[in-house]
């Protein structure tokens, strides 16, 4: 399936998204609700030996979810150049792509982490819990980036 601007998943047909934080030991996945409007933090998968492991555990979720399209965080530099990360995403998802035919959308996640983690030490989370959570987290993050980007060009 073709990568999209993110604006081009107004058009999708109904259904949800699936945002993924794509690491090199783990992707953190949230989900939006049907009408597209809230993420949620849905899960984080450890990374197996081979991308076909992550791919058929992406392909389970998608067909369970009834996931319409997807959405992953691009991690670019701060200069907003790509990185070696940026890279090796970009990589992933060209895989995927072959894998799971579906729309995806780049969204651009610098700092996702960082703001999510500091958020949550404001919210006193043990350092336990949020290394448990932070993937997922980063996930709804960027996956509201995009809705509320969806949102606004909906109104204008």
């Amino acid at each position: 399936m073709p990568l999209l601007p993110i604006t081009d998943l107004a058009a999708l047909p109904p259904g949800r998204l699936l945002g993924l934080d794509v690491g090199t030991k783990t992707i953190g996945l949230a989900l939006s609700d049907t009408r597209r409007i809230i993420a949620s933090p849905m899960e984080t998968i450890r990374r197996g030996k081979r991308f076909a492991e992550d791919a058929a555990r992406l392909a389970e979720i998608v067909r369970a979810q009834g996931v319409a399209g997807l959405v992953v965080g691009l991690p670019l530099g701060l200069d907003g150049r790509d990185t070696p990360r940026t890279q090796s995403v970009r990589a992933f998802v060209r895989n995927l792509a072959a894998i799971i035919e579906l729309p995806i959308a780049f969204w651009d996640e610098r700092l996702s982490t960082a703001a999510v983690e500091r958020a949550m030490i404001q919210a006193d989370v043990t350092r336990a819990r949020r290394a448990e959570a932070i993937d997922r987290a980063a996930a709804a993050y960027i996956l509201q980036g995009a809705l509320d980007r969806l949102a606004a060009a909906a109104r204008a």
